[in-house]
């Protein structure tokens, strides 16, 4: 049954952290209130450092209530005077370890009102596997196999109960343990029978700590009968971090649905990303990743709840564009993600051709797609949604060949890029998923082909997301990914700008042309009508918007990156020439 959606706006839209420019929110405000930016956007897309939050830049949340060291109901009520409407996360499938739901249960163990919050990994796969040596339950084959996996190993985070056991609980994305040291009085107080020796067993364990060493491995010699239990001493004294999957069959999870949305609409919501959603929906000899009629169910009932709150539920999906997931969910009248687009743009603007990026243009027009499109953003440049995948038998084309695939990925890796990549359940590397890079350097830091990437983008059908660092030409941060840890190939695009950063940079032709360009897209009302692809050689990209008289149009030259826009304001005839 289709979903009903309200109108969203066709403007532009900024996205970017609360602290990405200058220290908080407020320095991004004032730099929108700039006369600089004057029009320009329409929306904002914060990122869910909004909330309180621990990992993941934000996508490991506490809670949903305004992160107050980053953001101030002020900021709320200055954008509401910019006429910009705000888009946010709710990031469906998990929960931090620190959210108060997680500390319940590690608290009160069984008794705990959470206790069917959470996924226990064992009480999911009961019956249906078999415990290993570490008490958790590998599944069968049958059903191991079919998993998609989001990282190497099974998807756990063993936490520490009341009574002292550990349970394996459901981690599909990031997890941190910090292993502390102990002191020998730790070791005396629970193995009294040791206490002599406590001395020079715990230099042992500090050590391997220390050196990030296999403690499993550890060889305790005459007291190895006491392995388990110094084991389990280290890890009840470490801290965690992890997102913990929900267990969307508990009715207080759909509770904490309904006071979220309410929350962020509160907060001015208008357009509420759906995090990670194809995951939510689990079920034993399923994928678990857009399990069907499963997920379809909950994201129906997750828009009963966003009508309630007049919000626009945006699905976020990561697959292959042969897997059709994005059709399957634009026929349901939800807009989509164009995660195709950084892609395909990289390719046409490489290779100095149209034809891939028209086919994909002509297929949002011919099938009305809703969009929202982006080149750069704060995760990295989609390739695996480029590829075609072979569905019950029958081999779906991708918008892109394989081996073009790779010449995209071959080039942003010469320039700088890093990578992420997906594994299969024994811990095998099966696909790159994305590649990390700064548009800018992506495209070889050519400033002529950034601003016809952003003209294109201007006049691609769908609401244009714009990351804040692409606007100011933004490079790799070699540094940042350095220092990132295992999610540091992300901090490659996510350089924090200082007050003096866009003071500068307003001062560089590339960052006025795009912001000319964007207002255009933003304020012109050609771009509330009807779009045409003009036919042009294969090296060229034409495009015209119309609507009651009102024109804009596009026309490029794809080898030399050169490109005019005709268009009408007032009625006047006017051009831009690049």
């Amino acid at each position: 049954m289709k979903q009903e959606q309200n109108k969203i706006s066709n403007g532009v839209m900024l996205n970017a952290y609360p602290d990405s420019i200058g220290t908080k929110l407020s320095d991004t405000t004032e730099m929108l209130k700039l006369p600089a930016f004057k029009d320009v956007f329409s929306l904002f897309y914060v990122l869910p450092t909004f909330f309180n939050s621990d990992l993941d830049r934000g996508f490991s949340i506490i809670d949903y209530n305004l992160n107050e060291d980053l953001v101030s109901k002020k900021d709320l009520k200055d954008l509401e005077e910019l006429n910009i409407m705000l888009k946010f996360d709710i990031v469906l499938n998990h929960l931090s370890v620190a959210s108060p739901q997680f500390k319940d249960l590690l608290k009160n163990g069984e008794n705990s009102k959470y206790k069917d919050f959470f996924i226990n990994w064992n009480t999911f796969w009961e019956n249906n596997g078999v415990k290993n040596n570490n008490d958790i339950i590998l599944p069968k084959d049958e059903f191991l196999h079919k998993l998609f996996m989001r990282k190497a190993g099974l998807p756990i985070l063993k936490v520490p109960f009341p009574d002292g056991s550990e349970r394996p609980y459901w981690n599909t994305f990031y997890q941190e343990i910090k292993y502390n040291t102990i002191t020998s009085k730790d070791i005396s107080e629970i193995i009294p029978q040791i206490s002599q020796k406590a001395e020079l067993i715990s230099k042992k364990i500090n050590s391997a700590i220390h050196k990030n060493e296999d403690l499993s491995t550890l060889d305790f010699e005459e007291f190895n009968d006491y392995k388990d239990k110094l084991l389990s001493l280290v890890n009840r004294k470490a801290t965690y971090l992890g997102q913990m999957d929900v267990n969307a069959k508990s009715e207080l999870v759909w509770g904490f649905y309904e006071e979220t949305l309410a929350k962020v609409k509160s907060f001015g919501c208008k357009i509420l990303r759906l995090d990670a959603f194809a995951y939510l929906h689990k079920e034993i000899g399923q994928t678990n990743f857009f399990n069907k009629p499963g997920t379809w169910n909950y994201l129906e009932r997750i828009n009963q709840i966003a009508k309630k709150n007049d919000l626009i539920l945006l699905p976020e999906i990561h697959a292959e564009y042969g897997l059709n997931l994005h059709d399957e969910v634009a026929k349901e009248a939800y807009p989509i993600y164009d995660f195709f687009l950084p892609g395909l743009m990289i390719h046409t603007l490489e290779k100095g051709n149209n034809k891939a990026l028209l086919n994909w243009i002509n297929e949002i027009i011919s099938k009305n797609y809703k969009t929202v499109n982006m080149l750069g953003c704060h995760d990295g440049i989609p390739v695996l949604d480029l590829k075609g995948k072979e569905v019950n038998g029958t081999y779906n084309k991708g918008l892109l060949e394989d081996s073009e695939i790779e010449s995209i990925m071959n080039t942003i890796l010469e320039r700088g890029g890093r990578v992420k990549n997906l594994y299969d359940p024994s811990g095998n590397k099966i696909s790159y998923y994305q590649v990390n890079a700064t548009f800018f350097s992506a495209l070889g830091e050519n400033e002529q082909k950034l601003l016809l990437a952003r003209a294109i983008q201007m006049f691609m059908p769908g609401i244009p997301q714009v990351w804040y660092l692409d606007i100011f030409a933004g490079k790799n941060n070699y540094a940042a990914a350095d220092k990132g840890g295992s999610g540091g190939h992300k901090e490659i695009n996510r350089t924090t700008l200082t007050n003096k950063d866009i003071e500068q940079g307003l001062k560089k032709e590339i960052v006025m042309n795009q912001l000319k360009i964007m207002r255009l897209r933003n304020t012109l009302d050609a771009f509330s009508g009807n779009i045409e692809i003009i036919e042009s050689l294969e090296n060229e990209l034409n495009i015209s918007w119309t609507n009651n008289g009102s024109y804009a149009q596009l026309t490029s030259n794809l080898a030399t990156f050169s490109f005019k826009i005709n268009y009408s304001e007032n009625q006047i005839a006017k051009q831009l020439n690049f």
